[in-house]
């Protein structure tokens, strides 16, 4: 079975329908259809044949960017086993199936409902099906098919890096390649001209010119100087189709800045100059200032400054700055205007770096005449030196002469000179001196050791004017003489070893000497034995301003002595020589065998009294414990109380204590307490025996008629008055409370106040009858009975 048709394509199954534009569809011809077969041939067995595919296939297309009202037709899908009559149904899956593509189930029409974006995607794989519409069982197998998107120019050129900013030397040969630009199209590069883009310059001529095919921008002039224009704007387009009419196009912004080179020399503005520079100025201090021009910048402006003949050239100096380019000017030498009244330089200005390309524009570098004018100036006094340096020796008396500075009027007129010391440091104060002649004379007597250096600052100016002040600085060095002994050059912690043998050394010892090395610098050492010698050490001068301790028998006991002490004579070779002597302490130490000592401490007595450490320590803790029994015994017997009822009965419920204590000496001595509660008892006024009264007052009389009737509230005030009018009392206020508990009572007062001077008849004999309870009762006031008596 064959199908063709001008306007599809028919593959085994289906048939594939496009419009005229699609490239042609109608020209793929036919395809021929065979379906499946087996075949029985007589006398030969039955043969299988491979099943051949049923579908056959050519790629789809659609436009993008369709804008019709109606879907757009993608192509048709058809099946020889579908005669017309409805009973097959076509199905369609995949990439926008449902959404962007449709399908007519019973035509198989393909159509596109949405418009389509190339650049966004290029093609969709879908898969197509034919079943029975009435068993829904499928009567091809699936297959799938791609749909493209056909490309229209709908994408202008960019460029995705502009604007861009490049730079091309000045003086650059024409067509110097100066960059590159790139424009891109999304537009498919396959299809059409639509991505195909043509560069060319809108603006920029005629110094620069662009490649239509590559972008490469270049110059387009001969020897672009940068000191006539330095910047330029170029503007690139790019457009696609080729060029033609119609096509799309976009554009960038190359700014373009010319580099400098070298190719300017310098020039000075003019040919002569001059300059006035006063003979005050001081030597190394810049006087003047000179530039030359260059039209270029950076380092192809840089030159150097030199004075290449004249006059001056041994007084003067230039330099150049780095930073402006100019040349400084300065004075080597001092000027006088009374030797040279003005100078002639002649200074050159170069370029340092040089580009030889462009030697022919000339030398690169000028020459000025500069004349310099000396100026005339009343000048300081002139020391004769730049400054001095003088010696004195330590200890010398004070007003001895040091040494004397000279100092003279430059000028003509030749003023006389007056010195003097400025006393800006307390160095200063330390030296005087004679303002006619210079002369530096001591004001205080120096130590070397102290001191060994001062500096001064002296100053000379003219006597007719002060104003003008010149100064130099003075060195005094202070002159060692031997005025210090020496001495150890440090405590010494000498050990002995009780194995020590005869000769042995056990310490070498050095001296120091706070004069200088021609005072001090060698030294003798010796010991002061006496008129015996010591029988335990010697000592050995080894000649190197050291000497050894050595011992002189052999083995040493610490239980018999432990400390040894040795007395050492050190003299130094000054003139005159002085010399001091010094203790060395030497302890007994227990030793191993190869010399390192084992201990000095008094426990190693008793350890070789056959003791151990753990001994001594249990000796000890038994000490401490029985000094903690004997404190504790004291203090329980100091504070054990004896019993108030010595019995042997048990009376304890009829013991009561009480604890209230009174006020001391104060509450009886103080005020009397007893007249105020028994008014019968007061007789006479007591005063107070803690206050010395100033005024006696008059002494009152009471009849005892009177104190029987006096009534207890005329007793009171009596008695407050008394207290208010007192000079005695203590000059604060203070809280007395009286009580009166009456008088002529049937039972007598119960109060205990009286009991020290009355005795009570009271018998107590009534207290054996009251039974057991109050027999210890009655028998100790028995016994207060029974002493009473006796």
């Amino acid at each position: 079975m064959r199908i063709t048709s001008t306007s599809c394509i028919c593959p085994v199954l289906f048939c594939l329908c496009f419009v005229q534009r699609c490239y042609g569809a109608a020209h793929h011809g036919s395809i021929k259809v065979t379906r499946n077969q087996t075949k029985h041939i007589e006398g030969e067995t039955e043969v299988h044949h491979r099943p051949k595919r049923g579908w056959v296939w050519n790629q789809f297309f659609v436009l993008e960017e369709h804008m019709g009202p109606d879907p757009q037709y993608v192509g048709k899908l058809h099946s020889n086993s579908d005669k017309g009559d409805g009973s097959v149904k076509y199905i369609l899956t995949g990439e926008g199936a449902g959404t962007i593509f449709i399908i007519d189930d019973t035509t198989g029409d393909i159509h596109s409902t949405k418009s389509l974006d190339r650049e966004q995607k290029t093609h969709y794989v879908l898969h197509a099906q034919a079943i029975d519409r009435r068993t829904n069982k499928p009567l091809e197998p699936e297959s799938e098919f791609i749909i493209k998107v056909q490309d229209i120019n709908d994408n202008a050129p960019k460029f995705t890096d502009g604007p861009y900013i490049v730079t091309v030397p000045e003086m650059s040969e024409m067509g110097t390649s100066v960059l590159q630009v790139t424009a891109t199209d999304a537009d498919d590069p396959t299809y059409g001209n639509s991505a195909r883009v043509v560069y060319s310059i809108l603006q920029g001529q005629p110094y620069f010119s662009v490649d239509p095919k590559t972008g490469v921008i270049r110059t387009a002039l001969h020897n672009m100087d940068r000191e006539a224009r330095e910047h330029y704007s170029v503007v690139i387009q790019a457009k696609d189709m080729a060029g033609q009419v119609g096509g799309l196009s976009g554009s960038t912004t190359v700014n373009i800045t010319l580099t400098d080179v070298n190719d300017n020399p310098p020039r000075f503005p003019q040919k002569h100059y001059q300059l006035y520079v006063p003979e005050s100025a001081q030597v190394g201090s810049a006087v003047g200032k000179i530039k030359a021009n260059d039209a270029d910048t950076g380092s192809n402006a840089d030159m150097k400054y030199t004075i290449i003949n004249g006059d001056g050239a041994g007084v003067f100096s230039i330099s150049t700055d780095k930073e402006t380019r100019e040349g400084i000017l300065s004075l080597k030498k001092p000027l006088n205007y009374e030797k040279k009244k003005s100078y002639t330089l002649n200074i050159e200005g170069a370029n340092t770096h040089l580009d030889f390309r462009f030697s022919h524009l000339g030398p690169f570098k000028d020459v000025t005449m500069l004349k310099i004018i000396v100026g005339d100036v009343d000048e300081p006094p002139l020391f004769t030196m730049p400054s001095y340096v003088m010696d004195v020796y330590e200890n010398a008396k004070i007003g001895t002469a040091v040494g004397t500075v000279t100092a003279q009027d430059p000028d003509t007129a030749s003023s006389l000179v007056r010195y003097f010391i400025d006393h800006n440091t307390e160095e200063d104060r330390y030296f005087t001196i004679d303002a006619n002649t210079g002369t530096i004379k001591t004001a205080k007597i120096f130590d070397r050791e102290e001191t060994p250096w001062y500096n001064i600052t002296v100053a000379a100016s003219e006597i007719d004017n002060p104003g003008l002040v010149s100064h130099v600085p003075v060195g005094v060095r202070i002159l060692d003489v031997n005025d210090n002994p020496p001495e150890l050059a440090r405590e010494y912690d000498i050990v002995v070893c009780e194995n020590a043998k005869p000769g042995q050394v056990i310490q070498t010892i050095t001296a120091t000497d706070k004069d200088n090395s021609a005072n001090g610098a060698r030294f003798h050492f010796s010991l002061d034995e006496g008129p015996s010698l010591n029988p335990n050490f010697t000592l050995r001068d080894n000649e190197d301003n050291t000497a050894s301790i050595l011992t002189r028998r052999r083995k040493y006991s610490r239980t018999t002595q432990d400390i040894y002490y040795l007395l050492v004579l050190i003299s130094d070779g000054g003139v005159p020589p002085l010399s001091s002597s010094s203790t060395l302490t030497i302890r007994v130490c227990a030793c191993e065998r190869d010399g390192r000592v084992r201990t000095c401490h008094a426990e190693a007595f008793l350890s070789s009294a056959g003791l151990s450490t753990g001994a001594l320590i249990a000796i000890l803790l038994c000490v401490v414990i029985l000094l903690a029994i004997v404190v504790l015994f004291i203090t329980l017997r100091h504070s054990k109380k004896e019993p108030l009822i010595i019995s042997e009965e048990d009376v304890r419920e009829n013991v009561v204590t009480y604890d209230d204590e009174g006020g001391g000496e104060e509450d009886t001595e103080a005020f009397d307490i007893t007249a105020l509660r028994n008014p019968s008892a007061a007789e006479e006024l007591k005063y107070r025996r803690d206050v010395r009264p100033e005024v006696k007052p008059a002494p009152r009389h009471h009849p005892s008629s009177s104190l029987d009737s006096v009534d207890v509230q005329e007793f009171i005030k009596q008695r407050l008055a008394e207290a208010d009018l007192d000079p005695s009392v203590p000059p604060y206020d203070s809280l007395q409370t009286y009580a009166y508990e009456g008088h002529r009572s049937e039972a007598g007062s119960i109060s205990s106040l009286d009991s020290v001077t009355t005795h009570s008849d009271q018998d107590y004999n009534y207290l054996g009858d009251w039974g057991p309870e109050f027999k210890k009762l009655a028998e100790l006031y028995g016994e207060i009975e029974s002493e009473r008596t006796t």
